[in-house]
C-alpha cells in the first residue's frame, strides 16, 4: 500500500473507530452507535451492585440498632421506679429485748412506691422515640452516600473504559502505520524521523493504557469497600455476573429522569427548600427539633409536685393495757414535695430547654442555606458543562474532523508533513476523551444533586429484620454463598417508622 494511501486509510479508520458525536438529550447523552440493550443492562447492574452493598452494609445496621437501643430505653425511662420494702421492728425495750412485754413493741412491714412528676414518664418516652428517629433518617443519610459513592465510581469507571476502547483503537493503526512507515523508511520512501515519531506515539499510547488500566483497577478496589473483598475475585459469588471481572461493559452516563422531574416541579431556579426539606437531613434536624420540644415540656414538668405513697402494716405480740392481745397496726403516709423555690433550678432548666429548641431551629436554617448553596454550584456546573459538551459536539470535533480532511490533502499534494497526520489525528482523539470527560462530570454532577434532591431510584430492604443475635454476633465480614437478586423496581425510599412514634403519648 502506497504510505499516502495509508495515511488517508488511518485516519479514515480512526473516525470510523472513535465514537461518533454525542447527541444532547434533556437528562443524559447517548453515543449513537452504543446498543440500548448494553446501556440497560449496564444501568441494571449498577443497580443490582448498589442493592447489595447497601444490604450488606454494616453501618445501616448500626445506626438501626442505635436506633432500637434508644427506643428501647425510652420505655425503661418510662417506667415507674420500682416500689421500696420497708422491715423493721420499734419501741423494743431495751432492758429486756422482748417483743410481748410493752404493747408499743411492733415488728412492721411496709411498701413505698414514688411517682415521677405530671407527664413526665410519657415525654419521657416520648422524646427516646424522636430521639430514634433521628437515627433512623441517618439510615437513609448513609444508603445516599452509598449510592452517590458507587456510583460516582461507577461513572468514573465507564469513562475510563471509553477512553481504553479509544487509546486502544488508536494505537492499533498507529502500530499498523509504523509497519508501513518502516517497510519506506528501509527501502529509502521515507524519512528516519517519521519512523521515529510513530514510534514515540505507539509507546506514548501504551503508557496511557498501562496508566488507564491503573485507575480501572484503583476503582475496582474502591468499590469493594461496600461490595466486598470476595467481589474482586473471579468466584467472589455463584452468579459470576456480578463479580469485579464481569465489568466490561460500563456506561459513563445514566438516565436521570427522576432527578429531570423534580427539577423541573420546582418553582424556583434558585431556591430549592421544599425539595431539600425533604432530605434525611432535614429530616434529622426536624426530629431533632421535636425532640428538643419535647424536653421543654419534661422541663415544665417540674414545676408539679412530686407524689410518693407509702403503706405500712405493724403486728403486735403484746397485750394491752385491758391484757387482751393489743391490736396490729396499719399506717398510710401520703409525700409531696412542693416546688416553692424555682429560680435558681426549674426556671433555669425551662430556659435552657427553649434555648436549646432555637439553638435547633438555626442549625437546621443553616443545614438548608449551606445545602441551597451546593445545589445552586451544581446547578451552575451543570449549564456549563451541558455548554461545554455542546460546543465540542457543534465546533471542536466537526473543525478536526476537517483538520484531518485537510491534512491529507495537502499530505497527497506534498503541502504537508507526516507529523501533520499524526498530529491531527492524535488531537482529534484528545478532544475525543475529553468530551467523554466532560459528559461523565456532566453525570456525576447530577449524581450529587441526586442525592441532594432524591433523585435516586434504588431497592433495599430495611434492617429491620436484623435479630437480637445478629446484633450480638454480627458476620460482617462473610457474605453469604448464594445471593439473591430482587427485581428492580422504583420505589421511594423512605424510613418506615413504627405506628408509635408519630403519636403524641396521652
Amino acid at each position: 500500500m502506497h504510505p499516502k494511501n495509508a495515511v488517508l486509510s488511518l485516519s479514515m479508520s480512526i473516525m470510523a473507530a472513535v465514537v461518533p458525536a454525542i447527541l444532547y438529550s434533556n437528562s443524559a447523552f447517548a453515543g449513537e452507535n452504543l446498543a440500548v440493550n448494553e446501556t440497560y443492562n449496564s444501568n441494571q447492574q449498577l443497580k443490582t451492585l448498589i442493592d447489595m452493598a447497601l444490604s450488606h452494609d454494616a453501618s445501616r445496621k448500626q445506626y438501626f440498632s442505635q436506633s432500637q437501643a434508644m427506643r428501647e430505653s425510652g420505655v425503661a425511662s418510662a417506667t415507674l421506679m420500682d416500689p421500696k420494702l420497708k422491715v423493721g421492728f420499734g419501741g423494743l425495750p431495751v432492758e429486756s429485748f422482748k417483743f410481748d412485754e410493752d404493747p408499743m413493741t411492733n415488728i412492721s412491714v411496709g411498701l413505698m412506691q414514688q411517682f415521677e412528676r405530671g407527664s413526665t414518664l410519657d415525654l419521657n418516652r416520648k422524646k427516646a422515640n424522636q430521639q430514634a428517629n433521628v437515627v433512623d433518617h441517618q439510615v437513609q443519610v448513609r444508603e445516599y452516600e452509598i449510592v452517590n459513592s458507587m456510583t460516582q465510581l461507577w461513572l468514573e469507571l465507564g469513562y475510563l473504559q471509553h477512553a481504553a476502547l479509544l487509546i486502544t483503537e488508536t494505537q492499533s493503526l498507529m502500530v499498523e502505520m509504523e509497519q508501513y512507515v518502516k517497510t519506506n523508511y528501509s527501502i529509502g520512501k521515507s524519512e528516519a524521523q517519521d519512523l521515529l515519531n510513530t514510534q514515540l506515539q505507539v509507546n506514548k499510547l501504551d503508557e496511557k493504557l498501562q496508566a488507564n488500566q491503573q485507575m480501572q483497577q484503583r476503582v475496582i478496589a474502591q468499590l469493594s469497600e461496600w461490595l466486598g473483598a470476595k467481589w474482586l475475585g473471579d468466584k467472589g459469588f455463584d452468579d459470576n455476573r456480578y463479580n469485579s471481572s464481569s465489568l466490561s461493559q460500563v456506561s459513563y452516563e445514566l438516565d436521570w429522569g427522576l432527578l429531570d422531574s423534580r427539577l423541573k416541579n420546582n418553582t424556583s431556579d434558585t431556591q430549592f427548600y421544599a425539595l431539600l426539606n425533604q432530605h434525611p437531613m432535614a429530616q434529622m434536624a426536624d426530629a431533632t427539633i421535636s425532640a428538643n420540644r419535647t424536653q421543654v415540656e419534661v422541663a415544665e414538668q417540674a414545676f408539679t409536685p412530686q407524689f410518693g405513697v407509702e403503706v405500712m402494716y405493724a403486728y403486735r405480740q403484746a397485750d394491752n393495757m385491758m391484757g387482751e392481745p393489743a391490736s396490729d397496726l396499719l399506717s398510710a403516709y401520703l409525700t409531696m414535695d412542693i416546688p416553692l423555690f424555682t429560680d435558681n433550678r426549674q426556671d433555669k432548666n425551662l430556659t435552657a430547654a427553649q434555648y436549646q429548641v432555637g439553638a435547633s431551629q438555626y442549625q437546621k436554617d443553616a443545614l438548608l442555606a449551606q445545602m441551597n448553596a451546593q445545589v445552586n454550584v451544581l446547578m451552575n456546573d451543570k449549564t456549563n458543562l451541558m455548554e461545554r459538551i455542546e460546543r465540542y459536539q457543534e465546533r471542536l470535533i466537526p473543525q478536526s474532523q476537517a483538520r484531518i480532511a485537510a491534512v491529507e490533502r495537502g499530505y497527497q499534494n506534498n503541502t504537508a508533513q507526516f507529523g501533520d497526520v499524526i498530529t491531527a489525528a492524535t488531537d482529534e482523539l484528545a478532544l475525543k476523551i475529553e468530551l467523554t470527560r466532560l459528559i461523565t462530570d456532566l453525570n456525576q454532577t447530577n449524581s450529587k444533586l441526586a442525592s441532594l434532591l432524591g433523585g435516586f431510584e434504588y431497592q433495599v430492604s430495611s434492617p429491620s429484620d436484623l435479630s437480637l443475635d445478629q446484633a450480638q454476633y454480627p458476620n460482617h465480614l462473610q457474605y453469604s454463598n448464594r445471593v439473591q437478586y430482587t427485581n428492580i423496581t422504583r420505589y421511594s425510599n423512605s424510613i418506615q417508622k413504627k405506628n408509635d412514634t408519630n403519636k403524641d403519648i396521652k
